[in-house]
Order: structure tokens, then C-alpha cells, then sequence
């Protein structure tokens, strides 16, 4: 694997304040009640930064927390065993991260910052306790395990079906949706991947993505600057994200 920077060292920042956080809803404390949340949080670590390129974890290290993204974005690389470099997941403020490890329970892929991030690290085996003594908080969980499924499922039509133009609109259409459950613009917003990882997620060679992106600005549909994306034609992104029609050759 490419050197990705040196593993996370967990320096305090704050004690977590998930009562008060604007992302509870987004996170496990939801709608759960006050002295629920206050069990929750006695079990939380304190928050934790990481530099840009610092790692979170590596692939194949044994589970031993979930990790709530409170600030930043993280991405997931995994290593094939043919050595192949694959980015597989994004993660944004107030998603879990560490839920594909608990099958297994080892990571699956390393995780690291894109940028300053921090994250809120919550112990497995203590979350997995509290669980089953709150069936609510149990829900929860499912809750994020279902929209990571989802989330898998999605990435999985977007490889599959479509054409370079209508997995990169996808995918702008998806991310637009997950700014705007956090409170942020839905039309525009930073692409914290670099093409080339935003190639390696959908499938597509870095020069793919960029020719996608331009075909995308001359309809009117996006314009980009550098990592500045603004949506334009909100309606037609999405229909050319939903359209079927059949992969062309893209060169990647």
C-alpha cells in the first residue's frame, strides 16, 4: 500500500458533548432520552484530532472501537491481495465508522483523514453491553449497520450500470443528499476525494473522471472548480443519475 501517513495517536480535545452536538440525530444518541445519552456518553472516549493523511486505523487491525465522525471527512482504502489500492467508503460528520469490522472483527480497510478531522471513539465491547441493556440504543445501531448495507448497495448499481457521466452524477446527487441531512447546501459544497480517488471509488481511471466532470459542466449541469463543486441543474443531474442505459467504454 502507498504510505498514507502514521497511525492515529488519540490526544484529547474536549470531553463529548452529545446532548448539545448538532449531529446527535445523525449519530447513536438521536431521539434517545437524557439519561440514556448520559450512559452513552460515560462509555465515549474523548474527542480526538487527526491531521490530513493521518490514520484512523489500519486494514487488519483487530476491532476495537466504532468511531463517530464529528468533523472532516475520512475515506477508506482497502489493499486487494493483488495488491490493487481501492478507495471504498466516504465518511462525513456524525457517520459511524468501523461497522463493516464487527462480522469479522478486524477493519477491513485502513481509514484516514482528508483533511483536520476530528472523531468520537466509542469501544466496542462497552457499546456492545449497553446495547443489549437498551433496546433503543440497540436500534439505533441497526439503524447505521442498515444504512451502511444501503450505502454498499448503492455503490454496487453505481459500478455495475452505469456510464462514466451517470456514476459521477450519482454520486454528486447522493453526496448533495448527505450535505443536506447535515444542515450544509445541497448545490454546493467540497469534494474533499481527489480524482484520483474519486476514480478508484466508482471504477473509473482519474483522466475518466475529469473527462465525466467536463462533459457534466458543458450541459449546464455542474460547474467545478478545482474541488469546489455548485449543482446548477439539480432535476437533470439526478435524471442522468437514475438513467440505465447500458456502459459504454470509458478507458477505466
Amino acid at each position: 500500500m502507498t504510505s498514507i501517513g502514521k497511525p492515529l495517536r488519540l490526544a484529547s480535545l474536549q470531553d463529548v458533548a452529545c446532548d448539545t452536538c448538532h449531529l446527535n440525530t445523525l449519530c447513536l444518541p438521536g431521539d434517545l432520552a437524557s439519561e440514556k445519552v448520559t450512559e452513552l456518553k460515560e462509555i465515549i472516549q474523548p474527542l480526538a484530532r487527526l491531521a490530513r493523511h493521518e490514520v484512523l486505523y489500519y486494514q487488519g487491525a483487530e476491532l476495537d472501537n466504532l468511531y463517530t465522525v464529528r468533523s472532516g471527512s475520512l475515506k477508506q482504502v482497502t489493499t486487494t491481495e493483488t495488491g490493487e489500492y481501492l478507495v471504498t467508503a466516504l465518511f462525513l460528520p456524525g457517520e459511524l465508522i468501523g461497522l463493516d469490522a464487527i462480522a469479522d472483527e478486524h477493519y477491513p480497510g485502513s481509514v484516514v483523514a482528508l483533511e483536520t478531522s476530528s472523531v468520537c471513539a466509542l469501544p466496542f465491547k462497552p457499546l456492545e453491553a449497553l446495547c443489549a441493556q437498551r433496546l433503543e440504543l440497540c436500534l439505533r445501531l441497526h439503524r447505521s449497520l442498515s444504512q451502511e448495507i444501503h450505502n454498499e448497495r448503492l455503490r454496487l448499481r453505481l459500478l455495475l450500470r452505469r456510464t462514466a457521466e451517470g456514476r459521477v452524477a450519482c454520486f454528486l446527487t447522493a453526496l448533495s443528499e448527505r450535505f443536506q441531512r447535515r444542515g450544509y447546501s445541497p448545490y454546493r459544497f467540497h469534494l474533499s476525494l481527489s480524482r484520483a480517488d474519486l476514480g478508484s471509488y466508482l471504477g473509473l481511471t482519474e483522466e475518466t473522471v475529469g473527462r465525466a466532470l467536463m462533459r457534466c459542466q458543458e450541459q449546464g449541469l455542474v460547474t467545478v472548480r478545482g474541488r469546489e463543486i455548485r449543482i446548477l441543474d439539480m432535476p437533470n443531474l439526478a435524471r442522468l443519475a437514475h438513467a440505465s442505459g447500458r456502459r459504454k467504454a470509458q478507458g477505466g
